[in-house]
């Protein structure tokens, strides 16, 4: 998997089995199989709760969503105290680029979670977008978990 990520390295568990590598997922408490996208969204999370004091108990992982009748799913959502989603994330695996595709996806994401904050990684490089009156504005990093849920 990629080493030089964006995010900080950590102890992530890792198990081999039928000639197959898995992670361990904290949010979800379950083994996954781990490609190079899980990779970038374990170290994600991980920088979230870590680094940006995100509640782990306040992340939402791989939940479907409908959307104009089709079932998607994001990659993550923070939520805040009331449990409002507060941040949507999409990963994609480091080899992906950031493109117009996805920023479109995640903004079609956004129109049934009207969050405040986008973040689009492949673990390379990080789109943080503020959303207000339907207005994006780049910001030049994530704020920590206090300043998202104000």
């Amino acid at each position: 998997m990629e080493s030089s990520l964006i995010y900080p390295s950590f102890n992530i568990r890792i198990k081999h089995e039928g000639g197959k590598a898995y992670v361990f997922d904290e949010i979800r408490k379950k083994w996954l199989l781990l490609t190079p996208e899980e990779w970038v969204r374990q170290h994600l999370l991980n920088h979230l709760i870590s680094t940006k004091n995100t509640p782990a108990s306040l992340i939402s992982v791989e939940k479907e969503i409908k959307l104009n009748n089709t079932k998607k799913r994001y990659d993550a959502v923070v939520y805040d105290k009331g449990m409002k989603p507060v941040l949507l994330i999409e990963c994609k695996a480091p080899d992906v680029e950031i493109n117009q595709t996805t920023l479109e996806q995640t903004l079609r994401y956004n129109l049934i979670l009207g969050v405040k904050f986008l973040l689009i990684t492949n673990g390379l490089i990080e789109f943080v977008v503020g959303v207000e009156n339907g207005k994006g504005k780049l910001l030049p990093d994530l704020p920590n978990y206090g300043e998202l849920i104000l």
